[in-house]
């Protein structure tokens, strides 16, 4: 009973926004009044730690809006200045192969802007990119959502596991298991990067051949897997140039550079090599005359929109040059050996909040060396100046990335914020386990041996109803970390499979193929784009639960 009223807050979400179509920002207020109301009649859990868990969640999703705004304004700045048409255009020519652009666009340049912007922004610029190459808009939505997979939990330069999975160490109850231990806190969200890391590199490296099998099964004339096939050894060469600095760059890292310094990294060693003919095809494959096309792969319009016709021309080198400023910048404020780190983390620079209303909780915000201050908004003003960006301009791309970062304050300002609630109901007058710890006993006792291969598909279904690896992991890694406690399974590996499978779920995720197929003029075609992409989505799911069981009894007793 205890375990079905704790339920309730999630299901609630889960039910209005697949059921009922609410979106994030209605949804979350609603869920948290229903957790405050459960945990204070059901749970006796008092007005102090009510108030000191919301206030918490709302100032921990204060440091990931900062992230989040950052990523938003870089992206918006690099529109506006006409980096990204200079961008695409570093795409024309480089292999006549369909097979080998998508590999290119789907994959390694979703992975990069995932790294750099994360938030549903690979798809909308891969797609039409892919578009204006001459792929049918329906196919360049599917591959776009499809190649958008590997990279995401490290989107956003990690904040999927930075301002995701730390919801959990707002408890102090799991802050002290993991103390116990022998880690702190950010030791414990870097070792969670590398178990994500490591399932999503098995499948990251057989990505782009999944993608380009898709195209020519769905699109190709022939209908054929074997012309995908053809292309293997490049495809599985591009899969390699990614995932082997990506792995390294978690392991060394952390979190926030695997996947925007390795997309840059494979960009560059892949386009080379398919310019030199390294690896190439035999045949040069294409889809068949447009005249041929299903009409159901169309756009709606005659052409897609380019939104950044109008702005200027500048050269592909300053276009890349703010991307590559902000991995140099994210290197040097994280390597240790350099000296900045222990600058920008110490407590001169820091702002606290200890014991929040006589609580336990206790907020801390570095704002020097959030990726939103030191990376994204300083890149940002630089790119001003670099660019020769005009003040209307400058000021009306500051406002709109105001606008469009609002609905997501307000989501994850009440998603947190709940979260934290059932994670310290716990400390209550009732003597009963928290709400988390309930959800989670109830789980052990039913999956025992086999929650390895569910819990990816609760990270998808976190992604699925809420647009976000990130909110997929604040809604369930306090969930999966109480159930790898209850089973006695490495509380590193399941949360890292929470993690994947809130990556995964970008392939389905009601949020993102909306964006995709808005943006390829494909808008009606949802449905198609979630039954087809699912089957790729449910295959992610099952190799990372595999590769958990293997990952246990290889290395036993991880925490």
């Amino acid at each position: 009973m205890l375990a079905i009223l704790a339920s309730v807050p999630i299901v609630l979400t889960i039910v209005l926004m697949v059921g009922f179509n609410w979106p994030a920002k209605k949804v979350m207020p609603v869920a948290w009044i229903v957790a405050v109301l459960l945990a204070a009649l059901k749970w006796g859990v008092g007005f102090q730690w009510l108030a000191g868990s919301t206030i918490n969640g709302a100032l921990s999703a204060f440091n990931i809006l900062i992230i989040v705004f950052g990523a938003i304004l870089l992206m918006n700045t690099l529109q506006s200045s006409g980096a990204i048409k200079a961008i695409n255009k570093t795409f024309y020519g480089i292999s006549p192969d369909r097979r080998v652009q998508a590999i290119i666009i789907a994959f390694l340049f979703g992975a990069f802007i995932e790294g750099a912007a994360g938030f549903g922004t690979p798809a909308a610029l891969a797609g039409p990119l892919m578009v204006g190459l001459g792929f049918p808009p329906l196919a360049a939505a599917m591959l776009a959502l499809v190649g958008n997979s590997t990279p995401v939990s490290f989107g956003a330069v990690g904040t999927p596991v930075l301002g995701g999975v730390s919801s959990v160490l707002g408890s102090p109850d799991i802050l002290a298991k993991i103390e116990a231990a022998g880690m702190t806190g950010p030791t414990f969200l870097h070792n969670v990067g590398i178990w994500a890391a490591l399932p999503h590199a098995i499948m990251g490296v057989f990505m782009p051949l999944i993608i380009v099998c898709m195209m020519t099964k769905l699109f190709g004339e022939k209908k054929s897997f074997k012309e995908g096939l053809e292309v293997a050894p490049f495809a599985i060469f591009a899969g390699l140039a990614f995932v082997v600095p990506y792995i390294f760059i978690a392991y060394v890292f952390g979190p926030e550079l695997p996947s925007i310094a390795s997309g840059l990294i494979a960009i560059g060693i892949v386009v080379t090599a398919a310019r030199s003919g390294f690896l190439q095809p035999k045949t040069t494959w294409d889809f068949a005359n447009k005249s041929k096309w299903d009409s159901s792969w169309l756009s709606a319009t005659s052409e897609t929109a380019a939104a950044e016709d109008s702005t200027p021309d500048i050269s592909p080198f300053m276009a890349w040059l703010p991307y590559i400023l902000v991995s140099v910048i994210l290197v040097v404020t994280r390597i240790p050996q350099i000296g900045l780190k222990q600058i920008l983390t110490s407590p001169t620079f820091t702002i606290y909040w200890r014991e929040i209303l006589g609580t336990k909780l206790t907020y801390s915000l570095q704002y020097l060396y959030l990726p939103g201050t030191v990376a994204f908004m300083t890149v940002s003003i630089l790119t001003i100046f670099l660019h020769g960006m005009k003040g209307d301009v400058v000021k009306a791309t500051w406002s709109k990335s105001l606008k469009q970062v609002i609905p997501a304050a307000i989501a994850l300002v009440f998603a947190i914020a709940m979260v934290q609630v059932m994670l310290n109901s716990g400390n209550n007058n009732s003597g009963e386990v928290g709400m988390m710890v309930a959800l989670s006993t109830a789980a052990a006792n039913i999956f025992q041996g086999v929650w390895p291969i569910f819990a990816p598909f609760i990270g998808i279904l976190g992604a699925f109803m809420s647009g976000s690896n990130t909110t997929s992991n604040i809604l369930f890694s306090g969930f999966q970390f109480g159930v790898a406690d209850q089973i006695g399974m490495s509380r590193l590996v399941i949360v890292g499979l929470q993690v994947v499978g809130g990556a995964a779920g970008n392939m389905v995720c009601v949020h993102n193929v909306v964006a995709a197929c808005t943006t390829v003029g494909v808008l009606g075609k949802e449905g198609r784009v979630i039954k087809t992409n699912i089957i790729p989505c449910v295959i992610y799911a099952l190799v990372a639960g595999i590769f958990a069981y293997i990952a246990m009894a290889i290395v036993p007793g991880l925490f």
